[in-house]
């Protein structure tokens, strides 16, 4: 990889680990140090991710238009004051505005990040946003190991150890990310999109993958919320709890050699790799319905993380291959915030399942999903072939 990723890896590791001390444990603080049901936690969390989609695409626009550098160091300010104003007043309701402002931060961050990542190697095509995503999961083991340890003692050094890092990624980009492609200027904007764009089906085509991706969100982020809760309600201690996404991010880092050979054996099957993912995220559904004891849960993690390492990477290289030149940013804008909406929508959705019908119906309704989800990424390239038949009809 070139120097300039690297930068942006290590950026990404900085930042995920810092909020991983966080978020896995929200739901838990919220339900059983703040004393709010799983349906207000729910809503918080959807207040958490609903500004984050707003940050995503306000920061894809910051990035065709002012250059990665200029949006990944606003949101990062806009998190260290956040975080700041988070560890000294975190009880209710700072609590939750604090966290709707981190959210918006931290999502002007992301799309510039993984829009700099294509832009600084693309020659490397999946590889460089592959780097970026085992960076993020990096940061979730190391952060989620942490935090479980930390919040063992006092959920205070949390916010702090969260503030910490992001102050150590703020002088990180101020003076690594300046210079790095990716800072270059767009010469259209967001409301000229669908004019600029001489090609609306691959438009259309991201929209039904991203979709798909919505989906798949809502189904992953209830590791994050309801199962994190029903955990605890099954004498799951919070060590073990956390050590589940411990393994999470261990395993997609030290899984990739193994990946990336299988992937080589079979070419760039970008399609049926997702579809291979989905299907097996249904099957650690499948298997977490059935099970009420740490083994169980943490063989269907692991299942979880087999299928998120076959998806998750993908989208964000499909959109790049699809966005026309100067709208990289908008298009991981759109994915990231796609991302950020199933994080929005899963936990109250959730939450609320849980509370009306139990468990049970949550887990049946979340592989419904999934099922949707395959169909949707099945299907997601028939405007492309649409387009390639109109072409193929021109040339002839």
């Amino acid at each position: 990889m070139p120097k300039a990723l690297w930068l942006l890896v290590i950026g990404m590791l900085i930042n995920v680990t810092g909020s991983s001390f966080l978020w896995p444990l929200n739901a838990i603080y919220i339900h059983d140090h703040l004393g709010k049901s799983l349906s207000v936690a729910g809503l918080v969390l959807m207040l958490n991710a609903a500004t984050s989609v707003v940050g995503n695409l306000f920061g894809g626009f910051l990035y065709d238009k002012f250059g990665g550098y200029r949006s990944i160091m606003l949101g990062i300010i806009i998190s260290v004051v956040s975080l700041t104003g988070l560890t000294f007043w975190h009880g209710w309701p700072h609590y939750v505005f604090f966290l709707a402002l981190i959210g918006f931060g931290g999502g002007i961050v992301f799309p510039s990040m993984f829009a700099m990542a294509g832009a600084v190697w693309k020659e490397g095509g999946r590889k460089a946003f592959n780097a970026v995503y085992v960076a993020q999961n990096a940061g979730v083991a190391i952060g989620s190991a942490l935090g479980g340890f930390v919040a063992y003692y006092s959920f205070d050094y949390i916010f702090l150890a969260n503030l910490f890092m992001y102050v150590i990624f703020l002088f990180l980009a101020l003076f690594g990310y300046k210079n790095l492609a990716g800072n270059q200027l767009a010469q259209t904007n967001v409301l000229q999109e669908r004019k600029t764009l001489k090609n609306k089906n691959m438009f259309y085509a991201l929209i039904i993958l991203c979709s798909a991706y919505l989906l798949g969100w809502v189904c992953y982020v209830q590791w994050q919320s309801t199962i994190a809760a029903y955990t605890q309600e099954i004498n799951i201690t919070l060590k073990q709890y956390s050590f589940l996404w411990t393994v999470n991010g261990a395993l997609i880092v030290l899984a990739q050699p193994l990946l990336q050979r299988v992937l080589r054996k079979h070419g760039e099957q970008l399609k049926g790799q997702m579809l291979v993912g989905f299907f097996i995220f249904i099957l650690s559904f499948v298997l977490a319905s059935a099970v009420n004891e740490f083994k169980g849960f943490l063989v269907a993690m692991i299942i979880l993380t087999v299928g998120e390492m076959l998806v998750w990477p993908i989208v964000p290289t499909v959109a790049d291959r699809l966005a026309p030149k100067g709208r990289e940013g908008f298009y991981q804008g759109i994915v990231n915030s796609t991302a950020t909406g199933g994080r929005m929508i899963g936990p109250v959705l959730g939450g609320m399942i849980v509370d009306l019908n139990g468990m049970n119906s949550l887990f049946y309704f979340m592989i419904a999903l999934l099922l949707v989800a395959f169909l949707l990424t099945l299907f997601y390239d028939r405007p492309l072939n649409r387009l390639n038949k109109e072409q193929a009809k021109a040339n002839y």
